[in-house]
């Protein structure tokens, strides 16, 4: 394991020999990006160090979102954090009224969070001054996505608001039969969302009017990943499904072993962590396995790949790191509690949080050939 660490270090040595430093990459919402890929071009390599860990006072089952050098993200113990990015240092915090589940995402200098108080949040992201919050009557699980200053965020009594992004104001609403606790993926106009309902909705970004549905066999325990004219999703019936995003046909399904986390999703493959212990590497194109290392614990971190190196952490308290080739582990951290938290990677580190309450960063250790 050690020989394989250290060529993937040297061969990213080279890379940046021949073209130079490549600039540095923001991950300013869950999974990086709208569409919800959960893919990095940074190239951050195991072994890592500890830089820094910040302590709140419960349970962090968010997931961090990077900005122009701040991290955010929200605790259980009903606060939503702004902390600098590199020492750790808390800049500002927030206390809701409830807890405050899922990841942040932050845009042109606002960032918008939502809590188990009903309550979608909008503050300005360097000062920390409130701006706007949008009050929804339900707990807000679900992470806001924002595309072309429109905010949309599902919440727990089944509805996926659409809200103007300068002030909150209600453009849209749209109704399912159960609650729609994950982040809705957006891409070329339109809005992907999953429901406990079963079903999977595409809606018109800009009407909210419904385009298509796909029903699954239980309640879909997933975010919705876009990708190259492919919608992908988990559902409780135990598989990953692969839908054509114009019409929500299905191109293939995957069975794994209980409940699939959110997938990432690289140029070749889909990976995914799965309740009784197991994570994998599917074919995008054919749903076929590549790959499936077994792990001690349920995984319903959501996996996030830089360059070969797949990233996700564990109910066993570990957060590890494979080899997306053949699933070798290359790393583990052991913290305190399980982490829920899908990593956010950012300026060469990995940050992500932990029941034990704690938001961890590490950075590569530095190897000498």
């Amino acid at each position: 394991m050690k020989e394989k660490i250290l060529g993937i270090f040297l061969t990213c040595l080279i890379i940046m020999g021949v073209s130079g430093l490549s600039s540095a990459d923001d991950w300013p919402m869950f999974r990086g990006k709208p569409e919800h890929t959960g893919v990095t071009s940074e190239k951050v390599v195991p072994p890592l160090s500890l830089r820094w860990k910040f302590a709140t006072s419960a349970e962090v089952f968010s997931s961090p979102a990077v900005a122009e050098g701040i991290v955010y993200f929200g605790s259980f113990d009903r606060c939503f954090y702004a902390v600098d990015a590199e020492s750790g240092e808390l800049l500002w915090k927030h206390q809701t009224k409830d807890k405050v589940w899922f990841s942040p995402a932050v845009v042109k200098g606002v960032v918008y969070f939502g809590s188990d108080d009903g309550n979608l949040y909008a503050f300005d992201a360097k000062k920390g001054s409130k701006l706007w919050q949008y009050s929804s009557g339900a707990g807000i699980f679900s992470t806001p996505t924002v595309v072309e200053g429109i905010v949309y965020v599902g919440s727990c009594e089944g509805v996926v608001y659409a809200l103007s992004a300068d002030r909150g104001r209600l453009l849209w609403k749209f109704s399912a039969k159960d609650e729609m606790k994950f982040p809705p993926a957006v891409a070329e106009g339109v809005l992907y969302i999953t429901s406990e309902d079963s079903n999977v909705y595409a809606l018109d970004a800009k009407t909210g009017k419904r385009l298509w549905k796909y029903q699954t066999e239980g309640p879909v325990f997933s975010s919705a990943v876009v990708d190259k004219g492919v919608v992908y999703v988990g559902s409780r019936d135990d598989h990953i499904y692969a839908l054509e995003a114009k019409e929500g046909k299905l191109l293939w399904k995957f069975e794994t072993k209980g409940c699939p986390s959110s997938v990432a999703v690289d140029e070749h493959s889909v990976y995914a962590g799965a309740e009784k212990g197991r994570f994998y590497a599917l074919d995008k194109e054919t749903g076929e396995k590549k790959w499936e290392s077994r792990i001690p614990a349920q995984v319903f971190s959501s996996p996030t790949v830089s360059d070969g190196i797949v990233y996700f952490g564990c109910l066993d308290n570990y957060f590890y790191a494979l080899d997306t080739e053949d699933g070798e582990m290359l790393w583990k951290f052991k913290t305190g509690g399980g982490v829920y938290s899908s990593p956010a990677v950012a300026n060469g580190t990995v940050y992500i949080g932990s029941y034990d309450g704690n938001l961890y960063a590490f950075s590569p250790v530095e190897i000498h050939p």
